[in-house]
């Protein structure tokens, strides 16, 4: 076992991204099935809305999994205290500081592994109680930062004492190989496992992936200080003219809901097809059993 398989129980050093909209029960579920650890992604939903995700994953699969909060959620408060009720073995966060919410996690056995995008923060998160970091490169899919994987890696594995779990643009097992050697314990993978069968996103979403080409990824929104990576189409057209405007108003108008658009709806024009640069290696849909045999395969994690 190695550190991260050990400290979340777990056959693989794989943890599935906290996608919103994305990653349901029925998807964390498949990937704990699997050997990883899923996540059910709060998102901006309602704490009651999350317990019953939770209490689906929990009918689904006996293995460990977890929730991703987004800490600008309105609901964060009432969220956190689902978690704590119902006693869930692991928490991812991001966008925003989870130090207050570490200590009665950890109270009742949650693992807790803040998503970090710099050297500074991750170091915070450790003096905070964080078990483990997530280092999560600019490739990545949705909000992200501003380092990529290869230099971010390194340098935080040097920066703490906990483990750090490499994200960002790994789809296959040349990226998990390479994130190992960063020195990284596991990775978190996003983009790969929306193009799962058991994902439960639109069928136009998952091809939308599967046909994405090298420079399709793109960052919308750097003008309003939470830089969002997705897929080219109308809505990433009509940002970018917005943004050259620096029309915030408009531009959040347009934004609102066009993640909802493209999960629920298949809107591939005006919903917002959040992927990471890694979309271009997703060539099929597969059980998720099978996508992490793949990223695992000759792999050496001990």
């Amino acid at each position: 076992m190695n550190t991260i398989t050990k400290l979340l129980n777990i056959k693989y050093p794989i943890v599935q991204g906290g996608m919103a909209w994305v990653a349901t029960a029925e998807l964390a579920a498949a990937v704990s099935n699997a050997g990883g650890l899923g996540l059910i992604a709060a998102g901006n939903a309602p704490a009651e809305w999350v317990r019953e995700q939770i209490i689906k994953a929990k009918s689904l699969t006996s293995s460990p999994f977890g929730v991703n909060v987004m800490l600008l959620s309105p609901y964060v408060d009432e969220v956190m205290n689902v978690l704590l009720e119902e006693r869930v073995a692991a928490v991812t966060t991001g966008a925003g500081n989870p130090a207050k919410y570490i200590p009665k996690l950890k109270d009742v056995g949650t693992v807790v592994i803040p998503v970090i995008p710099s050297i500074a923060i991750a170091q915070k998160m450790e003096k905070s109680g964080a078990d483990a970091v997530v280092a999560e490169g600019t490739e990545a899919g949705g909000h992200i930062g501003e380092l990529t994987t290869m230099t971010l890696v390194p340098q935080v594995v040097d920066a703490v004492h906990i483990p750090v779990i490499a994200a960002g643009g790994i789809a296959d097992n040349r990226g998990v190989a390479a994130a190992f050697a960063l020195g990284a314990s596991g990775v978190q993978v996003g983009t790969r496992f929306i193009c799962s069968t058991e994902c439960t996103v639109h069928q136009n979403y998952k091809n939308a992936v599967i046909s994405a080409k090298d420079r399709d990824a793109v960052v919308t929104g750097r003008f309003t200080g939470h830089p969002v990576r997705t897929l080219k189409n109308k809505l990433v057209r009509d940002m970018d003219k917005l943004e050259k405007e620096q029309n915030l108003e408009e531009f959040e108008k347009l934004g609102a809901g066009a993640l909802q658009r493209a999960v629920m709806d298949g809107d591939t024009g005006y919903g917002s097809l959040m992927a990471g640069q890694s979309a271009a290696l997703v060539k099929e849909i597969k059980p998720c059993a099978e996508i992490i045999e793949e990223l695992m395969k000759g792999i050496i994690y001990e």
